[in-house]
């Protein structure tokens, strides 16, 4: 991670460590190791959550190279404070959880392991109140806690941590950079549909525990899934997602009547206004 994406980070609310460089190849050299203790392996699949912010974070670098973050620091406030809160009410609240808004006209959100999401310029500007926002970041959140995004690292082989690569241990950064690639690849790559399908239901729990109404996703949803297939700031996400029609279907189902007596807040007077 180079460090104007760093600074960018430091500067936008999200927690990185200023003072202490960074080096992905060690972190995940000890990370190896640690694996190797008693009890040390979690429920990742094979990876420790050490690894698995190691990776995210070198996403996330990745990200911000190609598309930086909004300037402008209390919306990232604003962002990281809402997604914090919703985050927190996950069974992975002991994750040190960063948020931010991307400059791009797109209509887009994104996910990388290890607690790193973004969201774009362009959908932001959709959003009506905060309980559309906590809806979105909720449903990014899921795929986290689900571990989705890591799933496809594993089924691809790309990041091999505990194998060759560092056993070799040659070139560290540069190696996992490369295998890992852009990370937009990953992050925007097609997840199956049960994966976007189980992070709906689980975002709207985790916003209605925030204390936001349940159907600020939904209705986020309504109103992308009335763009035209031709619209291109909403291509990508067409591509990598189910359609939201298809996606509402299934959230009217699971849904029914249980959140009809939650109450929750929407907030709409507190969303913050993008420049």
């Amino acid at each position: 991670m180079n460090h104007l994406i760093l600074k960018s980070l430091i500067l936008a609310g999200l927690c990185l460590p200023a003072a202490q460089a960074f080096d992905l190849g060690q972190e995940l050299r000890n990370a190896a190791r640690d694996l190797k203790k008693p009890g040390a392996a979690s429920s990742l699949g094979g990876y420790s959550e050490t690894e698995e912010v190691a990776i995210g974070r070198q996403i996330a670098g990745n990200l911000l190279g190609a598309s930086p973050l909004v300037p402008d620091k209390k919306l990232q406030k604003y962002v990281n404070n809402v997604g914090r809160w919703v985050a927190s009410q996950s069974e992975r609240a002991d994750l040190e959880w960063h948020f931010g808004v991307i400059e791009s006209n797109d209509i887009n959100a994104f996910a990388a392991p290890g607690g790193y999401i973004f969201m774009t310029r362009g959908l932001y500007k959709q959003l009506k109140d905060e309980s559309e926002l906590a809806g979105v970041l909720a449903h990014e959140i899921a795929h986290v806690i689900k571990k989705h995004h890591l799933k496809i690292l594993q089924q691809s082989r790309m990041v091999d941590l505990g194998g060759k690569l560092l056993g070799k241990q040659a070139g560290g950064n540069d190696n996992i950079r490369n295998l890992i690639g852009s990370g937009a690849e990953i992050v925007s790559r097609s997840l199956d549909k049960g994966a976007e399908f189980e992070a709906d239901r689980t975002g709207i729990v985790l916003a209605a525990r925030a204390g936001y109404n349940a159907y600020g996703l939904p209705g986020v949803l309504q109103q992308i899934g009335h763009s035209s297939a031709d619209d291109s700031s909403v291509a990508l996400l067409f591509k990598t997602h189910p359609h939201p029609d298809e996606r509402l279907a299934k959230l009217d189902d699971a849904m029914d009547s249980r959140f009809d007596g939650t109450g929750g807040k929407t907030l709409a007077q507190r969303l913050y206004k993008i420049r």
